[in-house]
Order: C-alpha cells, then structure tokens, then sequence
C-alpha cells in the first residue's frame, strides 16, 4: 500500500526523499571512496523541520474565522 501525500506535504516528501538519498549513498561507500557528506544530511534535515514547521503552522488549526 502506497502512502498519499496531499499537495502542500510534497516539498517536504521531496527533501526527505533527498536525505534518504544520502543516507543510501554514505552506506554503500567502500573504505576506498569516502565522500563525507554529513554536514549535507544535517542541512538538509534541518531545512525539512524548518519547512515542516512552516507549511503545518501556515494551515490555520486552532485558529477561529468569524
């Protein structure tokens, strides 16, 4: 079963899908190839709760319309 993201979730699908990307990368590497790309992870997880954060706070829940 396929997971559904709705519309205003997809940038931050997309930059987890991007570390996740990463992460699959950095553990295939031999001890012969080394690509520190750490400080690239963190980056970019960083980025995904700031946007996380800003996309949720920005949908108006708990706030009242008159």
């Amino acid at each position: 079963m396929s997971i559904i993201h709705l519309e205003f979730e997809k940038p931050i699908v997309e930059l987890d899908e991007k570390i996740d990307a990463l992460l699959a990368f950095k553990q295939s590497q031999d001890e012969t190839t080394v690509v520190d790309i750490d400080e690239e992870i963190a980056k970019l997880r960083q980025k995904s709760l700031s946007l996380t954060r800003s996309i949720f706070s920005d949908l108006g829940i708990g706030r009242s319309y008159s």
